[in-house]
């Protein structure tokens, strides 16, 4: 079984096709005519109406936004925390 190769799309183009859906065009119609998975078709859909957006970033759930937030801070706090160290084994040297 070979697999399809990943393909990208532009803003555009998802815009186009989530009008043709909401224009009451058939969703196997737009998956079929223009080769379209049924789950990305279904993903740009669903980021209209929520967002309006395409951009992933965009549509991140409060938590999903909350833990990368954290995770920056907690890898700026572990690398103050080396200086720290650092600067007091210096310090202490003295």
């Amino acid at each position: 079984m070979t697999r399809r190769q990943r393909r990208s799309y532009t803003d555009e183009f998802k815009q186009q096709m989530v009008q043709l859906y909401n224009n009451g065009k058939p969703r196997k119609e737009i998956i079929r005519k223009y080769e379209l998975t049924p789950s990305s078709l279904d993903k740009w859909i669903k980021q209209s109406q929520t967002t309006g957006s395409f951009k992933e970033k965009d549509n991140l759930a409060p938590e999903q936004i909350e833990l990368i937030n954290l995770r920056k801070e907690n890898k700026q706090l572990l690398m103050e925390n080396d200086i720290l160290k650092q600067a007091a084994l210096i310090l202490g040297r003295k």
